[in-house]
């Protein structure tokens, strides 16, 4: 069994308070420290004077959404993670969460114990606890470092999201090689539903923009199966 992840601060901005109450005492149960904001405007205040390992953002807020929210905390740390909860589910939304660098989006309604699972997979990102030694991976003209989740060309440093730095670390496990299409939902974002797969989308559009400075790297779409990541010539 995994050891557990402790010490965890996190802010929680959700303005419906029965749901917010019962998520925090549902993240309390599981161990964690958590926050409950009630609008946007008292979540950065909140994130001003404390310290937070993670932030799970409701979208639809008062006083301020959590898109602007999710903006104002990343102008004052650009490393913490966040996850978005809503119940809007067009894909225009999803993609603008992710464009702010959303670590996850998860819709209403949904599971307490799957919120947790999402949680606790981005904190072990985070955490860089690795389970290979290869935490630098050459692809192409890239430096991929799995654990600090970038990506260096030159003195060009990409930043990656939690999920994209999964994805590609996925991809890069086996480069030329087919990496399923259910396989990384799952391994992801836990479940395979259509949601899930239009979010992947998204990323693999994200990092295809992120390694076009390479034009011997590409990732293809492997129609009906999943995506390869073809590197023309693999480092010896």
């Amino acid at each position: 069994m995994e050891e557990k992840i402790e010490n965890v601060n996190i802010l929680l901005c959700e303005d419906d308070e029965n749901l917010g109450m019962l998520l925090r005492e549902y993240l309390e149960a599981k161990g964690y420290n958590a926050e409950l904001c009630v609008d946007g405007e008292e979540g950065f205040d909140t994130f001003r004077s404390g310290h937070f390992d993670l932030c799970i953002l409701d979208v639809m807020m008062p006083k301020m959404d959590g898109f602007t929210l999710a903006k104002r905390i990343r102008e004052m740390n650009q490393e913490i993670p966040f996850i978005f909860l809503t119940a809007k589910t067009l894909i225009e939304d999803v993609r603008a969460g992710f464009e702010i660098g959303a670590d996850d989006y998860i819709t209403k309604p949904f599971r307490m114990d799957v919120v947790v699972l999402r949680i606790e997979a981005i904190l072990r990102r985070v955490r860089g606890k690795a389970t290979k030694n290869d935490a630098i991976r050459p692809i192409g003209i890239f430096m991929f470092d799995t654990q600090k989740q970038t990506l260096v060309a030159g003195n060009k440093v990409k930043k990656l999201t939690t999920k994209e730095a999964e994805l590609l670390t996925l991809l890069s496990n086996k480069p030329n090689e087919l990496l399923p299409r259910d396989f990384a939902l799952k391994s992801i974002w836990i479940d395979d539903n259509y949601f899930n797969a239009r979010s992947m989308d998204v990323y693999i559009t994200k990092l295809r923009k992120h390694l076009k400075d390479d034009p011997n790297v590409e990732i293809l779409n492997v129609h009906g199966k999943g995506y390869k990541l073809v590197v023309s010539e693999l480092p010896a």
